[in-house]
């Protein structure tokens, strides 16, 4: 069971990819598209979410697309993944607000979900960058 949704990870890979491609000038979002295979719907809202959190920066015009809007070594896997969530949570519907759900299975993974974040926030865009820099 994977712990990290499939916009999850698509954020982190167009993040990663910015990182690695932008060499002074931003990446457009039909390159990252290509590269990726994304179609638009599922690349615009992750992108939208990661400028909102600060994470991207848009540039615009003819030249334009995709930057970092922080240092590599300051944006983190979590940082990433909670941009995604919020991506994610604009097309679901909310949970339920039942005792069980609330008072129950939420608390119970509560913790689990501050580990899982404590180590993804020890993930830096820097460290991710640095390995895919060494396959190409």
């Amino acid at each position: 069971m994977p712990l990290v949704s499939r916009k999850g990870i698509l954020a982190i890979a167009a993040v990663i990819d910015v990182a690695i491609h932008a060499n002074g000038r931003p990446v457009s979002a039909k390159a990252l598209a290509a590269r990726h295979k994304l179609p638009p719907r599922h690349r615009e809202p992750v992108l939208q979410a990661l400028v909102r959190e600060g994470i991207l920066k848009g540039v615009r015009g003819p030249h334009g697309g995709s930057e970092l809007a922080r240092d590599r070594k300051a944006i983190t896997a979590e940082d990433i993944l909670r941009a995604a969530s919020s991506a994610e949570e604009a097309d679901e519907p909310p949970l339920p607000l039942s005792a069980l759900v609330m008072d129950v299975v939420r608390p119970a993974l509560a913790e689990a979900e501050r580990t899982f974040s404590a180590a993804l926030g020890r993930i830096t865009v820097e460290d991710v960058a640095r390995q895919a820099e060494g396959l190409k």
